[in-house]
């Protein structure tokens, strides 16, 4: 059985509990880092020095009447650990955002690398049995080699069966010459 939309009229609420407004974690998470990047630069650091500065300016030079914050800056050091509690947050954020894009990126990266080396290794065993083929094949030298040494072998076979026939001519005529005579 499904649980009932939150967000139908037609049916009733739940009493005692509160809705709190959603909102998008990828979105949240985009604009926490924005704001923990804008407080890593210098930028910052200047505009916040300058706000401090006057901020100290105005409550000890400024006319006692016009003073909002005295000697002590009680108000100031509440504003800054005010800041300081909701920065922390966003950048601890903004680092674990980092950290799984890191994770991801080392992911990818081992994977590649996994691939890269499975492919390497099958172009070497590809380049072997391509070595290992070209061992039997025969070579243009090779070849060459191997006709010169049968035409030698048809010379003397054929120089073998011009002296024999040679020779059985010689005997046939002296066979031939003795019966005639």
């Amino acid at each position: 059985m499904t649980e009932p939309r939150r967000d139908r009229l037609d049916q009733p609420v739940e009493p005692g509990r509160v809705r709190l407004p959603r909102f998008d974690p990828e979105s949240f998470g985009r604009w926490s880092e924005s704001i923990a990047r804008y407080m890593g630069t210098a930028q910052f650091i200047v505009w916040m020095t300058l706000v401090i500065a006057a901020w100290f300016g105005w409550n000890t030079l400024a006319p006692a009447n016009l003073r909002f914050d005295p000697y002590t800056f009680t108000f100031l050091t509440l504003i800054l650990s005010l800041q300081a509690s909701y920065a922390a947050p966003l950048i601890l954020l903004a680092q674990n955002r980092q950290t799984d894009r890191d994770r991801l990126a080392m992911e990818e990266d081992r994977r590649r690398a996994a691939m890269q080396k499975a492919d390497t290794e099958y172009l070497a065993r590809e380049i072997a049995s391509l070595r290992i083929a070209l061992g039997e094949v025969a070579t243009r030298d090779f070849l060459r080699s191997e006709l010169a040494r049968l035409a030698d072998e048809l010379d003397e076979a054929a120089h073998r069966r011009e002296k024999r026939a040679r020779t059985d001519w010689e005997e046939d005529r002296k066979d031939w010459d003795e019966d005639r005579r």
